[in-house]
């Protein structure tokens, strides 16, 4: 770093220059290391790709209704069954494609035991989309 001349005649003051050559000297090189990089980026494979045109196969799920009433009795679409029948319906319902969602509809003043042993069930017949409907409140 120069902070001064080697010339005493003039004065003895520090120089206010800053040195810029390694400044330039760093650019230069980075310039340099940008300059041969840069072509290695855009190497580009030439393929002829085929042409292929398809459509969006949305298929909705079917939507299963499963309702608890106060007094623990199970209803499936309306239709009022057992607990073993609802655990072959789950298990049916658990094959196939893609796989149906359970709307659960139980009631405020039934026993928690209802609700986890339905979703337990629902469980075991690899259903995933179990949904709790409730009703807003005024």
């Amino acid at each position: 770093m120069a902070f001064g001349s080697f010339d005493r005649k003039t004065s003895s003051q520090p120089m206010s220059e800053i040195n810029m050559v390694p400044l330039i000297d760093v650019v230069l090189v980075l310039l340099v290391i940008f300059i041969v990089t840069a072509p290695l980026l855009t190497n580009v494979v030439k393929l002829d790709l085929p042409k292929a045109s398809s459509t969006v196969d949305i298929q909705k799920p079917e939507k299963v209704e499963f309702a608890i009433d106060a007094t623990g009795l199970l209803y499936w679409k309306g239709e009022r069954i057992t607990r073993e029948d609802a655990a072959a319906r789950f298990a049916e319902e658990g094959k196939k494609r893609p796989q149906p969602e359970v709307y659960l509809r139980a009631d405020h003043n039934v026993p928690y035991r209802y609700v986890a042993q339905t979703l337990a069930d629902a469980s075991k017949a690899g259903l995933a989309k179990v949904a709790f409907v409730s009703e807003p409140e005024r």
